[in-house]
């Protein structure tokens, strides 16, 4: 049992409690629910004053901020872990997301918690890929496809319009099916994704 804190409950006169809480309670709306832990926290308020405040752990990164990045590496300031990336050692290792890591160290939104030599490794193996096109465009070249679009235009300009198959559903489509089939009527191949 420890004797500072009997010491201090002993002490506290529980009507400076009493009078704390019913001036608080007169002037904010207080649900009947809230009012046990209203009065146990000004309580244990007035029961820690006088007492020396615990300071905060002070945070010191394991290498400054500035030499954190590296062209082939990355840092972790907890630790002082090198990797390519750190999103998921901060995760594994420490329980911080990347916000709260962030928020931990100070650091701008912006921070690379990935090598900048990695990023770029990705970027060339994804465009290389491809990623991020239109699948019209993949493969081509922006000047060649623009060429290609404008012989496609001069050539449909000139050519009789198509009309597209109307979305009916079956049961609709099965009453039209006792007529002669019509050319919308036709089996597409599947699609190749």
């Amino acid at each position: 049992m420890n004797g500072d804190s009997t010491m201090n409950n002993e002490v506290l006169d529980p009507h400076l409690t009493t009078k704390i809480v019913s001036s608080y309670v007169r002037h904010h709306m207080v649900g009947a629910d809230q009012v046990s832990d209203l009065i146990t926290s000004v309580h244990r308020a007035l029961g820690q004053l006088g007492q020396p405040v615990e300071p905060r752990e002070v945070l010191t990164p394991a290498v400054s901020v500035r030499r954190s990045v590296h062209h082939d590496y990355v840092v972790c300031l907890d630790c002082g872990y090198r990797g390519k990336t750190l999103r998921r050692h901060i995760t594994t290792r420490h329980g911080l997301s990347r916000d709260d890591y962030l928020k931990r160290w100070k650091l701008k939104s912006d921070h690379p918690l990935t090598a900048p030599s990695y990023t770029e490794q990705r970027s060339m193996l994804a465009k290389e890929l491809g990623l991020g096109r239109k699948p019209s465009m993949r493969g081509a070249t922006p000047s060649a496809a623009g060429a290609a679009v404008s012989a496609n235009a001069d050539s449909k300009s000139r050519a009789k319009p198509t009309r597209r198959p109307s979305t009916r559903s079956a049961s609709k489509s099965a009453d039209g099916a006792d007529g002669a089939a019509s050319p919308s009527a036709r089996k597409r191949p599947p699609r190749s994704r």
